[in-house]
């Protein structure tokens, strides 16, 4: 039987803001082309795990990691930074429009890797706002300000931008905390598609969600591991921990 490529792996991680330990010795691995979800209460440092895989905890002068995270067998702390984070599109929980016209928005990366034809320019905008459930609402006024979209379309434009770069990772933190419950189904419907050609990562609040959409599941709880496994097991009636079992059931959380 043929093991799983890892994608990610992160050993024993520590994460400190200050003197403040939030992230307590963590190791697990990704594999390539799964959804992995991430679930936990608030202050469960599920988004601070994030931006320890592409570096963007670099941004906080008071933080300090201990132990590793390698992407594709090398520790990302060796690796080129712009590089790291061309190879892993981030999607937060509020949409962060650029005040550029809905085509900029998702040409921008593109033009900065060097594509500059316009047939190609195009090509790409019309597949990344088709894989972002956005092309239809949007083909007919491409130069207006993608700022004066509604908030769940800026949501999607956000999603857009991040596959306009082609990550091989794509991690998306809430990402449907603004858009309306039958969008949210038709961006889950492209992620199931888009695992086919990336791994991606999927921060949740909400366990149904990891539930429908990952093949394997982390509980985070107060920066520790309280499980992580198939989803046949995370989300069953015997996960291996309680907690887990309560969790997911709304017991507590």
């Amino acid at each position: 039987m043929q093991h799983p490529v890892k994608k990610i792996e992160v050993s024993n991680l520590r994460l400190s803001y200050g003197a403040k330990e939030v992230i307590h010795g963590i190791t697990f691995d990704i594999y390539e082309n799964e959804i992995f979800g991430v679930i936990g209460p608030a202050q469960s440092a599920k988004t601070s795990l994030l931006r320890c895989i592409n570096r963007t905890i670099e941004f906080s002068p008071d933080a300090k990691l201990k132990g590793t995270v390698k992407v594709d067998g090398s520790d990302v702390k060796t690796q080129n930074v712009y590089e790291l984070r061309r190879k892993i599109g981030m999607v937060a929980p509020l949409p962060v429009g650029l005040p550029i016209t809905i085509y900029d928005n998702v040409a921008f990366a593109p033009r900065c890797s060097g594509v500059t034809a316009k047939s190609d320019l195009d090509g790409l905008v019309e597949q990344c706002l088709r894989q972002a459930a956005l092309w239809d609402e949007v083909k007919d006024r491409l130069d207006s300000l993608g700022t004066k979209l509604s908030g769940g379309q800026q949501q999607r434009l956000t999603i857009a931008r991040a596959l306009s770069h082609r990550p091989e990772i794509l991690c998306l933190d809430e990402f449907s905390i603004a858009i309306d419950p039958i969008t949210t189904m038709r961006i889950e419907d492209v992620l199931k598609e888009l695992r086919k050609e990336m791994t991606i990562i999927l921060v949740t609040n909400l366990t149904q969600q990891a539930r429908r959409l990952a093949n394997r599941t982390m509980f985070l709880w107060n920066g520790e591991i309280v499980e992580v496994d198939s989803n046949d097991v995370m989300f069953s009636d015997n996960p291996r921990n309680r907690k887990t079992y309560e969790y997911v059931n709304g017991i507590f959380g």
